[in-house]
């Protein structure tokens, strides 16, 4: 679906610039923006590598076994039915705590490695359709609680930000309503589809 709205709002680039004459503007914006993105995808791929293999040595370590364990109050009210030191609780304790330092893009493979343990511990009987536990760590995921939005800093410091950091409470503020929403509407949702 996504590629189909890229190609639209290509096209309509191309057919708006043709239509005002000022198709060597937009000629010269996808060439040099092309080399942006590339600047800009080298530059994020330090962070990412960085805390990606901190996350790493934090699951051979044995510390996220410690985090799941710590987590598991909460997290067991959350996601009811998995295992208290399971794997699937290792791997969405990873993946909150990814999104939770901003990583965005460094808590995907957890979060399939989370999928795939809930789906192995759960052993569902409709394997089609997502579990409570599945859609549940799908809506925290996307919503993301983020303490140090690591990633967005380091785009405002690429950009040339002088304190990236000072969207601090912002981004606090906006996350917490955001999770909390999600959490809401997943509960309810997932009620609703229970009782249809």
């Amino acid at each position: 679906m996504m590629k189909w709205v890229m190609v639209i709002m290509l096209t309509a680039a191309v057919i708006s610039a043709v239509v005002t004459g000022r198709m060597a503007e937009v000629s010269e914006s996808f060439l040099s923006e092309c080399n942006s993105a590339v600047e800009l995808t080298i530059s994020l791929a330090g962070i990412i590598c960085l805390w990606s293999g901190v996350m790493q040595v934090a699951q051979k370590s044995g510390i996220t076994e410690k985090l799941a364990t710590l987590f598991s109050p909460i997290l067991g009210k959350l996601f009811k039915g998995l295992k208290k030191g399971g794997k699937a609780m290792q791997y969405i304790t990873l993946n909150l705590t990814a999104n939770i330092l901003g990583l965005g893009n460094a808590s995907t493979p957890f979060g399939i490695a989370a999928m795939q343990a809930i789906e192995a511990e759960e052993q569902s009987s409709d394997p089609e359709n997502a579990s409570h536990n599945m859609i549940l760590l799908t809506v925290m995921n996307t919503a993301s609680l983020q303490l140090i939005p690591t990633t967005v800093a380091a785009l405002r410091l690429q950009a040339g930000s002088e304190n990236p950091m000072e969207i601090l409470p912002c981004v606090w503020v906006v996350s917490i309503c955001a999770l909390t929403a999600a959490l809401i509407g997943a509960r309810l949702f997932c009620s609703l589809w229970k009782r249809g």
